[in-house]
């Protein structure tokens, strides 16, 4: 089937939408905006947030702790039942879940923006779900379309749910993976309907297979950086400096060391016969992309660099998740293409 250069275009829009939701929330993070916006989806009950403390009532703080309480004690009773009794029982013993922030302009922007890109993001994959639906209906497209869509709505309630926890450090983790599973379903839908993306990436069989094992490490190493970057938020809560973080990360952080220079070696290798060889673009785009992801994660373990450094580890992080993904979606093994 063709499908149309607008329908094509779009779907690219919707992925660059996709990236600048994680990229927004990476920002929120950073500068510690998260709870910017104690309710959801509006803003202090507004769909245009507030830029000023006064145009808040008095009693702001009591009214939204008890609407955190709300969605605490449900969101208690769903891990219950999910025989999650312990994780329940603690988030429903912490006194910290149900202290409000002050009002702060500047971070309440910042979640807002970030709310923004993730109603246009959702939108946009909502308009291209009905463009399928009403001039393509592929069977097998639609459903991942509308299951990309359901898992989207879901990742903006769970959103919710980071919020009314307070940022607990786990659902922060699930937020991220679920962020990654949308930008891999995305990848190929876009590798679907794109005719430049149909044909198949002919590789050698050695590259195919080391960048399958680069892709899985890849994924593991975004769930321990995120793991990492958690660990490193508590022990700054409890007022240790950055001199005594390596020490007191523990093993997630030298595994994820690690397997970051086993990624390089790897990329290294196949960087090294791709110049030997096919001289193919997509390994030299990966091994720089690698390269800056690297040098962002020394700087954040062993320099007092700023936070956006923060997001700048991130964005190529998840930059290289999607270039390995179109690559293993799309790869052959040469031998087996004719």
């Amino acid at each position: 089937m063709n499908y149309s250069k607008s329908f094509v275009r779009f779907n690219w829009i919707t992925l660059v939408l996709i990236y600048l939701v994680v990229v927004a929330g990476s920002f929120v993070r950073i500068t510690g905006s998260g709870m910017g916006c104690p309710d959801w989806p509006k803003c202090f009950g507004q769909w245009i947030p507030p830029t000023n403390a006064d145009q808040l009532p008095s009693d702001y703080k009591e009214k939204y702790t008890e609407g955190r309480e709300n969605k605490v004690i449900k969101f208690s009773k769903l891990l219950n039942a999910l025989g999650m009794e312990s994780t329940a029982k603690k988030l429903q013993n912490d006194p910290d879940l149900l202290k409000e922030e002050d009002f702060n302009a500047t971070r309440t922007w910042t979640e807002y923006i970030n709310r923004l890109f993730g109603f246009l993001a959702g939108n946009a994959m909502l308009l291209a779900f009905f463009w399928m639906l009403l001039f393509y209906r592929k069977r097998k497209l639609l459903l991942l379309a509308g299951f990309n869509l359901v898992l989207m709505a879901f990742q903006a309630w769970f959103g919710s749910i980071v919020v009314a926890t307070n940022l607990v450090p786990w659902t922060i983790t699930v937020h991220m993976l679920l962020a990654l599973v949308i930008i891999g379903l995305q990848i190929y839908l876009i590798r679907s309907v794109s005719p430049a993306m149909k044909s198949s990436l002919k590789l050698p069989k050695w590259t195919l297979y080391l960048l399958w094992i680069c892709f899985g490490i890849t994924i593991y190493q975004m769930f321990l950086g995120t793991q990492v970057r958690e660990a490193i938020d508590e022990l700054t809560r409890m007022d240790y400096g950055r001199e005594s973080w390596t020490e007191m990360l523990g093993m997630p952080f030298y595994i994820h060391r690690s397997f970051s220079w086993l990624v390089l070696v790897l990329l290294t290798v196949m960087a090294w016969k791709n110049e030997r060889g096919e001289k193919l673009l997509v390994i030299r785009i990966l091994y720089a992309v690698l390269a800056l992801e690297l040098l962002s994660g020394v700087l954040l373990a062993y320099a007092n660099m700023p936070g956006l450094v923060q997001t700048s580890h991130l964005i190529f992080a998840t930059i290289l998740f999607g270039i390995m993904a179109m690559c293993v979606i799309r790869g052959k093994s040469a031998t087996q293409v004719t």
